[in-house]
């Protein structure tokens, strides 16, 4: 028998591992484009417009009239400013890191701008930056899986087909429904860091999804035990979980992600 405490936590841990796992199903191979695009942060300015988008939505009424609604505006919105991005692809790495900054700083402060008046605008933007991973149902992850299915199908199936801009929809698609998921620092963490602690990996698939689900798991455990904020401690738990195998594969006298020992 489970004890009753256990089992409640259990059924609420359960799920959030399942969102951190279909979430890590694609932001490995993304998070690994990311780095080899050298634009780090674009991930970081599409989830906050993917949230602006989101706030819009609710600001303006249209949040009323059905969820598909909500996603299409959020969705909208990250596909434009992925598509900005796109035009300054060409443009040295310290322009366009600047460009993805400065898209980043104008979504979060209009977010913060559209939010000034409702009196829970500080909660809704909290829970667009850290998430309610604890609060995912299994029937919540239904949509976003097949979505991610279709993203994994096309990007390892059609990528040539798909040609440069190909990636930045299909990236501002998985980036808006993670966000929603999990909230914009946990997009982020689990785009880079699995994929930066195994870059130069011999088996770089592996200890990246590695790195990412003992991370969440790790975090939901310490989360759930100390009643600390979710998003938050699976971030760091990613964090020192990537230290800790790049830190083991020195010892080993193994490449890691700084480079061959």
């Amino acid at each position: 028998m489970i004890p009753e405490g256990l089992g409640a936590q259990l059924a609420i841990i359960l799920p959030a591992l399942l969102a951190g796992i279909v979430v890590l199903s694609t932001h490995v191979p993304l998070g690994r484009e990311v780095l080899q695009r050298g634009i780090i942060f674009l991930d970081l300015a599409i989830a906050q417009m993917a949230a602006l988008g989101l706030i819009v939505a609710h600001f303006t009424g249209l949040e009323a009239h059905g969820a598909w609604l909500n996603q299409l505006v959020a969705i909208g919105a990250a596909v434009i400013g992925a598509s900005l991005l796109y035009q300054v692809r060409h443009a040295p790495t310290g322009i366009q890191e600047a460009l993805i900054g400065i898209l980043f700083m104008l979504a979060a402060t209009g977010s913060i701008l559209l939010l000034s008046k409702d009196p829970h605008g500080g909660e809704r933007l909290r829970e667009m930056l850290v998430g309610q991973i604890l609060w995912v149902e299994y029937r919540d992850l239904v949509m976003i899986a097949v979505v991610y299915l279709a993203v994994l199908g096309l990007w390892f199936g059609w990528r040539k087909r798909l040609g440069s801009y190909g990636f930045y929809p299909l990236f501002a698609i998985t980036i808006t429904l993670s966000t929603q998921l999990v909230g914009v620092y946990l997009v982020f963490a689990s785009l880079i860091i699995p994929a930066l602690a195994s870059l130069h990996s011999n088996s770089p698939w592996l200890i990246a999804y590695g790195i990412g689900v003992a991370g969440y798991v790790v975090g939901l455990l310490v989360s759930a035990l100390f009643d600390l904020p979710s998003g938050a401690t699976i971030a760091w738990s990613l964090a020192i979980v990537a230290i800790l195998v790049m830190g083991l594969s020195r010892m080993m006298g193994r490449p890691h992600a700084d480079g061959p020992a």
